[in-house]
């Protein structure tokens, strides 16, 4: 198993490389791989690009509103299933990938 840094270098190269360093809303430069699911819920941390968005700073504080108010508020747009539709992925899928971690 790869060291915990290594695992989170992956996930962000993984993650820009599928999404072109693009914010996948504004298409500006990336510099932010949000994990969709919070790490805390995740095995492994969710370390997997199954479970990340390439987005810019403005669009990362519109997807961590769901994690900030306990899923009590979002955006419409950016509940983390629609996040999962835009990266062609869901819950399950990263779950199961985050377990291979």
């Amino acid at each position: 198993m790869k060291n915990k840094k290594q695992i989170r270098i992956k996930f962000r190269n993984d993650v820009f490389e599928r999404d072109n360093h693009k914010c996948l809303f504004c298409e500006k430069e990336s510099k932010d791989a949000h994990h969709i699911t919070d790490r805390n819920e995740m095995p492994n941390g969710g370390y997997v690009k199954e479970n990340g968005i390439s987005v810019c700073e403005l669009h990362h504080l519109k997807c961590e509103k769901f994690h900030i108010t306990d899923g009590q508020q979002w955006d419409i747009g950016f509940h983390p299933n629609d996040l999962y539709k835009l990266i062609k992925s869901s819950y399950i899928t990263a779950l199961i990938k985050s377990k291979e971690l």
